[in-house]
């Protein structure tokens, strides 16, 4: 890694399983990365959606023994975060002290950026990206992002195709807003800048993320998930969300670029997610030679935190194209939803991925 004053002016010791937060000065602003594993690995970064950061995105899929001893086993993970100010990292310990968080444009504690900052395109957040791998010394990579954050690293991928390695995409976009998100984002918009992260604003960002299910109804209370994600809400600053869904709902469409993709690539989407048909629309877009679809059911968009045990089996089998393996082969696990039984043998036939990967869907039994 390069050591340079201009690109990097805070290197903060986490207290999350030994990982370390660099915060890296690029064209648009300050990027929070938390690296965490051996560095000499293969690179896997990831990307959340709007409003979260890594420990509300992705704590649930890591949190997964099976899924972390797959990852951690195999890659050194990169939590990058879009641009924003120094976190607060005493407000945090205080109240996260077995945590460390990666998002910083949205992230715990943030100080708040100044409305009168230029506002990042998407195209600036991709680039961000690279100027994050290239500081980090880094090569091709994996990459995983949540809805705007599988986004732009969709985005990233298409204009730096000979950096990303395979797409984890979870309940994805890549057109522009339909009517509906398009009026949604206004009014969280207007929510954010007059309220800040008031509790309408909450119950639609609830809504994106979650199933009915996990939000709860007047006859079936919040879920655990729902009230620890409420809760981290109630943390963040509102003008930096603003920013960050200002560049997604102004996002242009992607469609076109999506054939010329030559990386592999695993989109998993809930049944439930608001996102649902623009997760299809993409796959149909996408070359079937390189790219599979996960339908999950009972589902929202945040497949990582509400089934994140539906991912691990189709993840296994991704990743042996690349050569890469859990540690040791357990037996299947009973919480998965997933078994090897329920896969369509063409799953497993080598062919110019290391493996033929097809739609299929998991069956999640509500009673677990």
């Amino acid at each position: 890694m390069a050591e340079s004053k201009d690109s990097v002016f805070v290197d903060v010791e986490k207290i999350y399983l030994g990982g370390k937060e660099h915060h890296v000065r690029t064209g648009c602003g300050s990027v929070s990365v938390i690296v965490y594993g051996d560095q000499d690995k293969p690179a896997l970064i990831t990307y959340p959606d709007v409003a979260l950061n890594y420990m509300s995105c992705f704590q649930g899929l890591f949190f997964c023994p099976e899924a972390a001893s797959l990852l951690v086993h195999n890659f050194c993970i990169y939590h990058i975060s879009p641009p924003a100010n120094i976190l607060h990292y005493q407000q945090i310990v205080h109240r996260f002290s077995f945590l460390a968080l990666s998002q910083e444009f949205l992230q715990l504690g943030a100080a708040p950026i100044s409305p009168d900052d230029p506002l990042p395109s998407v195209d600036d957040l991709a680039d961000q990206i690279i100027e994050v791998l290239n500081y980090f010394g880094l090569g091709a990579v994996m990459c995983m992002g949540v809805t705007a954050g599988a986004y732009i690293l969709t985005l990233f991928a298409m204009k730096y195709r000979q950096r990303v390695l395979g797409l984890i995409l979870v309940s994805p976009l890549c057109k522009t807003p339909s009517w509906t998100e398009w009026i949604y984002n206004k009014v969280m918009s207007n929510l954010l800048y007059f309220y800040g992260m008031c509790g309408l604003l909450k119950e639609f960002l609830l809504q994106r993320y979650f199933s009915k299910d996990v939000r709860g109804s007047a006859e079936v209370p919040e879920s655990d998930i729902a009230q620890a994600c409420r809760g981290l809400l109630d943390e963040r600053q509102g003008i930096n969300v603003l920013r960050f869904l200002q560049a997604i709902n102004q996002r242009r469409d992607i469609t076109s670029g999506l054939k010329k993709l030559r990386c592999r690539t695993l989109v998993f989407v809930g049944d439930n997610s608001p996102f649902y048909s623009e997760a299809l629309h993409m796959i149909t877009k996408l070359d079937r030679r390189y790219s599979a679809l996960v339908e999950v059911q009972a589902c929202g968009s945040m497949v990582t935190e509400e089934q994140p045990h539906a991912m691990l089996i189709p993840m296994e089998y991704f990743f042996m194209g690349y050569g890469l393996y859990r540690p040791c082969q357990l037996s299947d696990s009973p919480r998965s939803p997933l078994s090897p039984s329920c896969i369509s043998p063409e799953l497993l036939s080598p062919e110019s991925m290391g493996l033929k990967l097809k739609p299929i869907k998991t069956r999640v039994s509500l009673e677990g």
